[in-house]
Formats: structure tokens, sequence, C-alpha cells
């Protein structure tokens, strides 16, 4: 029986050491993330986190909690529209996409097998070169 209660308090005390450290990483990827905060502020953030850890912790959060969010919030957007930067645009019509392969072998980007790659592409056909 007595092993049954170890077990559960060190998986409670797992879990806290993880969420503690979950909220240690958000808090100074926020540090990292607020340009108005001076370097040795931040600097004292951190050097305050090591030495005093949870009341640390609990005193950011309640002092500079709206300015995670905002910062939070802010940076959100663009790593969306990065990722969306990347992505190829949808082909319009397999006729297109081989009138714009026909005009990258004219102009040499391209050599005949892959003109001929990207074409049976385009039709939708499998194509395991030469």
């Amino acid at each position: 029986m007595p092993y049954i209660t170890d077990l559960i308090w060190l998986m409670l005390w797992a879990f806290y050491l993880v969420a503690y450290l979950y909220v240690v990483i958000v808090i100074i990827t926020d540090l990292f993330r607020d340009h108005r905060l001076n370097g040795w502020f931040k600097a004292l953030w951190i050097v305050a986190l090591v030495f005093v850890p949870l009341l640390t912790a609990l005193v950011y959060i309640v002092a500079r909690g709206r300015g995670m969010a905002e910062r939070s919030q802010a940076a959100a957007p663009r790593s969306v529209s990065e990722d969306d930067d990347y992505r190829p645009a949808p082909s319009v019509s397999p006729a297109d996409d081989i009138a714009k392969a026909a005009e990258l072998r004219d102009a040499g980007a391209i050599t005949p097998g892959e003109f001929e790659a990207l074409k049976s592409k385009a039709l939708g056909h499998q194509f395991y070169g030469a």
C-alpha cells in the first residue's frame, strides 16, 4: 500500500515540475519578445527566476500578464502568414501548367526531360523519368 501513495505523490510532483517548467519557458519567451524592456531588467528577471522561482513566476504573471497576452497575440498571425507564403499556388488548369513549363523550357531554365515530367504531371499521369 505505501508504494501506491508514493507513486501518486511522485506523479503529482512530476506534474507540478512540468507545469512550472512550462511557465518558466513562457516567461523567458515573453521576456525576449518584449522590445520595450531593457536588457538589464530581462537579466534581472531571469536571475530572479533561478533564485526565487515560484515567487518570481507569480509576480511576473500578475505584473506583466496583460502584456504577455498582447505580445503572444501579436506574434501569432505572423507565424501563420509566413507558412502560407511557402505553399504553392493551386493550379488553374493543366493547359496553363503546360504553357508555363513550355515557357521555362524555351527560356532554357528546364531541360526537355523536365518539361515532359511537368507535362505528364499536369495531365495527371505517373512519370518515372529516365
